[in-house]
């Protein structure tokens, strides 16, 4: 499984990091949030002086508060290479968790940065999607489907139903 490489997408809130902790701990997948790795490139550079945070980190745990401005800081550093992130992070981890732009999706899909898309849904659970500036994929740009509306153990029987599917 080492080398299989996922995307795990769906809006906030609705459960990527649970599944990629699972992931990770019953098929040894890496994994490492793609907040986090692209706040100090990226992001803070960009949102430090706006906000005046003292640190990374300040700025990292007030990223719910500025979804919008994340997600276009994320996309300007994409530029020119639509698929620059997800290409450097894969070459560390196996999975990227929380892509959030449609075109970085396609063009990852165009230069073969990954192997299978994975959307985690609880829309139903939660009561809400996500606003387009922050998130432009939908379900359908996806591979597979997790229901994450029931239980965390249906949850996880659909991951390894998935996982057998891929091996």
């Amino acid at each position: 499984m080492s080398n299989l490489k996922l995307m795990i997408l769906g809006y906030g809130r609705h459960g990527k990091d649970t599944v990629a902790d699972y992931l990770k701990e019953n098929y040894g997948l890496t994994h490492v949030s793609s907040s986090m790795f692209v706040l100090h490139e990226a992001v803070y550079p960009v949102l430090q002086p706006k906000y005046g945070y003292k640190s990374e980190e300040e700025c990292f745990n007030d990223r719910h508060n500025h979804r919008a401005e994340w997600y276009d800081a994320i996309s300007n550093y994409n530029q020119p290479n639509r698929a620059a992130l997800a290409t450097k992070l894969f070459e560390s981890y196996d999975m990227y968790v929380g892509l959030r732009n449609a075109d970085e999706l396609d063009a990852c899909i165009n230069q073969g940065v990954f192997d299978y898309s994975i959307w985690v849904d609880a829309t139903e659970r939660l009561g809400h999607t996500e606003d387009t500036s922050s998130c432009t994929i939908t379900r359908d740009m996806c591979d597979f489907k997790i229901n994450n509306n029931i239980t965390l153990y249906n949850t996880y029987v659909q991951l390894d139903y998935m996982m057998s599917l891929l091996s």
